[in-house]
C-alpha cells in the first residue's frame, strides 16, 4: 500500500472504532478501519438506549441472540459498617421498559459489529497498525507500520486508554488511581439468575454479578490489591467457592469458565476531545471504573454524536474536520461525560470512605430511591437514557 485517501480513518478496531466506523458509513462518509479487531473474555452491558443505537444502526440483528436481558437491578449493602444502607431493587416495568439493558460477551458484539461493517460498501479495513499521525491544514496522514499511508480529512482516535491519536493531538488527561483492581470472570451456576443483576456494595468496592444467557453470569469484583493477587491465586475450584461464598450462594454453585481478567481501576478524562482534525471516542476519550456500565455506553454516545456532526457538515458541504465540526464535538460531549465520570467517582469513594457522616448520606440516599418513587423512576430513566445527551441514533433516527 502507497496512499489511499479516504473521507475518515479510524484508528482502533475494538467495539468503539467499530461502531464508529458503522455510524460514519451510515452518515455517507468514505471510512477506513485501521488495526486489528480483537476482543477478550470480559462482557459489555448494553444500556436500552445504546440497544435503540446499534439497533438503528443494523447491528442489533447480529447480536440480539447472544445478549441476556437485564430486567432488574438489585444493590445489596454488604459491609460491616456501622451505617449501612437498605437493599433496593429497581425494575425495568415501573419505566415501562422491556429491560433496562443487556448483557453481552465481547467476542460476540465485536463479530456482530464486524458482519454489519462488511456489508457496507464505504467502510474498508487496513489491519496495520498505525505508527503516527501527521496533522495538516486540509488533511491528516495516518502512517501506517511496515509502510504505506491513508490521508483523511477526519481521524477517529479509537486506540485505547494509551492513545496515540490523542498524544498527536496534543492533548493531556486529568487522572485519579483508585487503591483497587477489578478482576473479571465468567461463570456458570446451579440457581437462575432470572435476568436480575446483583451489586454488593463492600468497603473495597462493588461485587457485581450481571446476566448472562442460560444459567451464567458475568463478574466483576472490585476489591483492593493484595485480596486481588489472594484470590488471582487460587485454583478454579477454590475461587469458584469463594465466590459463591461472596454471592450469599444466591446463585448456588459456580464453575468458572476459561479465562481471568485484571484491571487497575482509575478515572482518566481528556481535557479536550479534539484538535488537529482529531476527535476522540471511547477509551481514548475517558476511562471509568467498571461501575455503573457506563464505559462502552459512553463511547457509543460519542460515537453517535461525531457521526451527527459529520453528517450535517457533508449535507451543507463543509470541511467534516474542520475546527467547527472537531470544537463542536468537545462541546456537546463534555457534559455528559463530567457528569458519568462524576457519578462513578462518587459512588466509588463513598464506598471507600469510612467517614461515618460519608457512610450515613450513602445509606440516606439508597432508602430515599427505596422509598421515592418518582425519584426511583428519575434515577431509572436517566442511567438508562441521559438527558445530558441524546443524540439522534439513542432515540432511534437516522443520522
Amino acid at each position: 500500500m502507497d496512499r489511499v485517501s479516504t473521507d475518515v480513518a479510524i484508528v482502533g478496531a475494538g467495539p468503539a472504532g467499530l461502531a464508529a466506523a458503522i455510524a460514519l458509513a451510515a452518515a455517507g462518509a468514505a471510512t477506513t478501519v485501521i488495526g486489528k479487531p480483537a476482543s477478550d473474555n470480559r462482557t459489555t452491558a448494553l444500556l436500552a438506549s445504546s440497544v435503540t443505537a446499534l439497533d438503528t444502526l443494523g447491528v442489533w440483528k447480529n447480536c440480539r441472540a447472544a445478549a441476556a436481558p437485564m430486567r432488574s437491578l438489585r444493590i445489596v449493602d454488604a459491609t460491616r459498617r456501622l451505617w449501612r444502607a437498605p437493599e433496593v431493587r429497581f425494575d425495568c416495568a415501573e419505566v415501562g421498559l422491556d429491560a433496562f439493558g443487556w448483557n453481552i460477551e465481547n467476542r460476540c458484539l465485536v463479530d456482530a459489529l464486524l458482519r454489519r461493517a462488511n456489508e457496507m460498501a464505504n467502510i474498508a479495513f487496513c489491519e496495520a497498525n498505525a505508527l503516527d499521525l501527521e496533522t495538516g491544514n486540509r488533511e491528516i496522514v495516518v502512517l501506517l507500520r511496515g509502510g504505506g499511508k491513508i490521508s483523511a480529512k477526519l481521524a477517529v482516535g479509537a486506540d485505547g486508554r494509551h492513545s496515540m491519536c490523542r498524544a498527536v493531538a496534543g492533548i493531556a488527561t486529568d487522572k485519579r488511581q483508585y487503591p483497587q483492581i477489578a478482576l473479571t470472570f465468567n461463570l456458570a451456576h446451579s440457581r437462575p439468575h432470572r435476568d436480575v443483576s446483583t451489586e454488593f456494595h463492600t468497603e473495597h468496592g462493588p461485587f457485581t454479578l450481571v446476566p448472562l444467557l442460560g444459567d451464567r453470569s458475568s463478574l466483576v469484583w472490585v476489591t483492593e490489591p493484595g485480596e486481588a493477587d489472594r484470590i488471582e491465586a487460587l485454583d478454579d475450584a477454590a475461587l469458584a467457592f469463594e465466590i459463591e461464598r461472596q454471592a450469599h450462594s444466591i446463585l448456588g454453585k459456580m464453575v468458572l469458565e476459561p479465562g481471568r481478567g485484571r484491571f487497575p481501576l482509575a478515572i482518566e478524562t481528556a481535557q479536550k476531545f479534539s484538535g488537529n482534525r482529531i476527535v476522540l471516542v471511547g477509551e481514548a476519550a475517558h476511562t471509568l471504573p467498571p461501575i455503573g456500565a457506563q464505559g462502552f455506553n459512553l463511547g457509543l454516545r460519542d460515537v453517535a454524536t461525531v457521526a451527527e456532526l459529520v453528517a450535517e457538515a457533508l449535507r451543507d458541504g463543509a470541511d467534516i474536520g474542520g475546527a467547527p465540526v472537531t470544537e463542536t464535538y468537545d462541546r456537546q460531549r463534555r457534559a455528559d461525560t463530567t457528569t458519568r465520570t462524576l457519578a462513578v467517582d462518587l459512588l466509588n469513594r463513598t464506598l471507600l470512605s469510612d467517614f461515618l457522616p460519608v457512610q450515613a448520606a450513602r445509606g440516606l440516599g439508597l432508602y430515599l430511591l427505596d422509598r421515592i418513587g418518582p425519584l426511583r423512576r428519575a434515577v431509572m430513566r436517566e442511567g438508562v437514557a441521559p438527558a445530558a445527551s441524546t443524540p439522534r441514533l439513542m432515540r432511534g433516527e437516522q443520522i
